[in-house]
């Protein structure tokens, strides 16, 4: 997970982030509002970076590796519920930590959708339509914790794979759908001067970690000791080859859906 010059964790640099729009320009599909299924956001606390917000169901399949190829950017502040026709609970704004914010699309019900929640594992919101627009997801990413594998598809096609490091017994690597965050740029010579993806989880136990990491994100991270790999031996993070890395962040955009398995 990012945690600063410690590696295993990632806090966001806080920094504005100026290169983040680094992936293709999706093509959106605007969805037209629908006022009666529409309240203000005025009041609700924000879904940020740093503090979970709670009252949200669970994730009704966690571990699925079905394909999600769909993406929800929204265009402006929007209330999150807990339930089509239920009680919104928070608010999910266009960006998070300077990162344009998309998250992904599980399902649909009566006009609803219910998208994956960053800062909190395993749990979902819904959303009317209207103040967001739809993003395509070509990509999904699968861990294999005890195989310490990371396996990207393309299209539901298996496009590349690689031997990583996972999270130790005492801080793993947390099971379930998540997804990328976005893109920020970790500092020390162990990331091998590459960027790494924050991902919308944390960590399961935060009392496990170091304080100064105890808000961080999961990350996906390039390592500079090959030694590393094909073990659990992070803070949580995901540890790939410099390679490995490099090919993640040419193709990998916001929204695109990581599940950790066993």
């Amino acid at each position: 997970m990012f945690g600063g010059a410690t590696a295993g964790q990632i806090p966001l640099s806080g920094r504005p982030q100026a290169e983040a729009p680094r992936w293709p320009a999706p093509s959106a599909r605007v969805i037209e509002p629908t006022p009666p299924t529409s309240v203000s956001p005025v009041g609700l606390p924000l879904i940020d970076y740093w503090i979970a917000r709670h009252g949200f169901p669970a994730d009704p399949t966690p571990l699925s590796t079905a394909s999600v190829t769909e993406g929800l950017h929204p265009t402006t502040s929007l209330p999150v519920y807990d339930a089509p026709d239920g009680t919104p609970r928070a608010r999910l704004a266009p960006w998070i930590s300077e990162l344009p914010v998309t998250v992904p699309v599980i399902a649909r019900r009566g006009g609803w959708v219910a998208v994956l929640l960053p800062s909190i594992n395993r749990t979902i919101g819904w959303l009317p339509a209207g103040g967001w627009v739809s993003r395509p997801l070509p990509d999904q990413l699968i861990v294999q914790r005890r195989a310490h594998r990371l396996t990207w598809l393309h299209h539901g096609v298996r496009a590349a794979a690689w031997t990583i490091s996972t999270g130790t017994a005492a801080t793993p690597t947390p099971l379930g759908r998540t997804f990328v965050l976005g893109r920020t740029t970790p500092h020390g010579a162990v990331y091998a001067g590459l960027d790494a993806l924050a991902l919308g989880s944390i960590p399961d136990d935060r009392d496990a970690v170091a304080s100064a990491l105890r808000t961080a994100h999961t990350g996906i991270h390039s390592w500079y000791r090959a030694g590393a790999f094909g073990r659990s031996v992070s803070n949580g993070c995901i540890r790939v080859p410099e390679a490995g890395q490099r090919t993640l962040l040419q193709h990998i955009t916001p929204g695109t859906a990581v599940t950790v398995i066993d």
